[in-house]
């Protein structure tokens, strides 16, 4: 818990204009935030009221540039963005550095993009409507880097759960997976001694090598694939995009 104890106006007014802190118990609204296909950028249009704060999670490759702006015509309301696996400590907050982000990517994996509006404006209740964009471009080099597993040709390997028969229990399955820029390709071993391919662009799960249809579900960090009425898939994102 922050606690700031004021003696002065100055320090007041200067804790009223604090970005809010970010906690589990905050209560922050996440949104996956998808590409189109063949597309490098998504828009997205909210509104906050008081203290309400959204995380637009986007998946995006280390090397890759990001180019992030938020158009409103609230004067407190701004946008911070956290790095792969933090919930608190963002590299970039708006409140002090404007309306708008340009930088190459220092990791792999799910950025948050954070819109919230100022406690003083926060506190009288105040409704923000904004319009948030948010584009991802150029190459990574990071796959081209990245050491494959001796004896291998994959860059990690691991022991995921899957399923793949009728009437089968979840239990442990072999993968490796061979990392391309902003996702990867997941090859299964399934305990029946079959396989299954399971391809990942922009940061989901875009193609498997089944004819049977297949949907994907968010866990937390974890993608879940299911396919056909049979066969599913947990795979974590550290597993894809490695960070």
């Amino acid at each position: 818990m922050q606690l700031i104890v004021c003696r002065t106006l100055a320090c007041a007014l200067l804790v009223a204009f604090l970005p809010p802190l970010a906690s589990a118990a905050d209560g922050i609204r996440e949104e996956r935030v998808r590409f189109a296909k063949g597309a490098t950028s998504a828009t997205v249009e909210g509104t906050l009221r008081g203290d309400q704060t959204v995380d637009y999670v986007l998946g995006a490759a280390k090397g890759q540039t990001m180019n992030v702006s938020l158009a409103t015509k609230h004067g407190a309301t701004y946008f911070n963005i956290l790095a792969p696996g933090e919930k608190d400590v963002a590299f970039f907050i708006g409140s002090t550095s404007g309306q708008q982000f340009e930088g190459v990517l220092p990791a792999t994996g799910d950025y948050r993009i954070r819109v919230y509006m100022m406690r003083s404006a926060a506190r009288r209740d105040e409704v923000a409507p904004y319009r948030l964009e948010m584009i991802v471009s150029g190459a990574t080099h990071a796959a081209s880097h990245d050491a494959t597993v001796a004896g291998t040709a994959y860059h990690a390997t691991a022991t995921i759960r899957c399923v793949a028969e009728p009437d089968k229990p979840m239990s442990p399955c072999n993968a490796g997976v061979k990392r391309t820029a902003g996702g990867g390709t997941v090859h299964v071993t399934t305990p029946d001694g079959g396989s299954r391919v399971i391809t990942f662009r922009n940061g989901k799960v875009a193609a498997t090598d089944s004819s049977a249809p297949f949907k994907v579900e968010r866990r937390e960090d974890w993608t879940i694939v299911r396919i056909g009425a049979v066969e599913v898939y947990e795979i974590s994102d550290a597993f894809v995009f490695g960070g």
